[in-house]
């Protein structure tokens, strides 16, 4: 099915716009629209402000997070599978400068918005650079990948979207923050796995290079124990029951103990289906949380 409508794209936009189309990977979109709104949804329900909604979606979801895939692809020139995207073209001569520009206008246009939101965009602005540009380039130190990414995606994330609301942040979203940030450290090593040849191949030395890969799903499994803590403890803070956040806990540990108890006999392709299973779990989590502390 992607292909299909990678190949229509291609007769519809040509071979080199559909190249820059794919490396914003606009396949994980309705994953960061979904943590995004997430936040918003905990803040207001369903009063979402339309306007303000829309245009925190286009500086959050399609400049930022597009941007910052984009610059990742520019400066790795990855040819194998990456996160969301199959089989990459060739990274387009310019796709350094579109990926810059789109940053610049993500950052520029976050100050239209509520202070929150302004600002967690821009520290994420911020860590898009720091990530994947030299000499920074902090995806290829073990340690400094992991941080960048637990800090933007699990926990700023959240915060832009109830930012949006103009709404200040209350002590359980703050919690809940904290648990997403662990929560995608229990993530990142799966997006790192079945990538660790070609990021060898590179001189990386990422999280998962560095650990090993059981050890690395040993590592995830325990975070994601803490991260759902984390959850419990804002469920109380918030006077609910933490017990129906057990449903989340149970999918990411039926997720991540058996693929550690089989992770020596698994292929490259097989450790890529765990990553997209390990979403699937994240999933989970956001509907948990959003039963759990639905606003009154």
């Amino acid at each position: 099915m992607a292909f299909r409508a990678r190949e229509a794209c291609r007769r519809l936009l040509g071979e080199e716009v559909t190249a820059y189309l794919l490396h914003l990977r606009p396949l994980e979109w309705p994953i960061m629209t979904a943590h995004f709104l997430l936040g918003t949804l905990l803040a207001a329900g369903l009063r979402l402000p339309p306007g303000r909604t829309a245009l925190g979606w286009f500086v959050f979801v399609a400049l930022l997070n597009g941007g910052t895939l984009a610059i990742n692809s520019a400066f790795d020139q990855d040819e194998g599978d990456v996160g969301y995207l199959r089989q990459p073209p060739k990274p387009p001569r310019r796709l350094l400068h579109v990926s810059a520009a789109m940053l610049a206008l993500s950052l520029g246009l976050g100050f239209l918005l509520p202070p929150v939101f302004a600002w967690s965009n821009a520290a994420c602005v911020a860590m898009a650079v720091l990530y994947s540009v030299p000499p920074a380039r902090l995806k290829a130190r073990a340690g400094w990948d992991l941080l960048i990414n637990c800090v933007g995606f699990g926990a700023l994330t959240p915060l832009a979207g109830w930012g949006l609301t103009g709404l200040p942040v209350t002590p359980p979203m703050r919690s809940l923050a904290l648990g997403f940030a662990c929560l995608f450290g229990a993530l990142y090593p799966a997006t790192q796995l079945y990538q660790i040849a070609e990021d060898r191949a590179r001189g990386d030395r990422t999280l998962a290079i560095v650990l090993g890969e059981g050890p690395s799903l040993a590592f995830a499994a325990g975070l994601a124990l803490v991260a759902h803590l984390w959850f419990g403890w804002g469920a109380l803070q918030a006077g609910r029951s933490p017990l129906p956040l057990l449903l989340s806990l149970v999918a990411w540990l039926g997720v991540l103990i058996p693929w550690w108890a089989r992770w020596r006999s698994l292929t490259a392709h097989q450790h890529e289906a765990g990553m997209y299973r390990c979403l699937a779990a994240w999933a989970i989590t956001d509907v948990s949380v959003l039963i759990l502390l639905w606003p009154a």
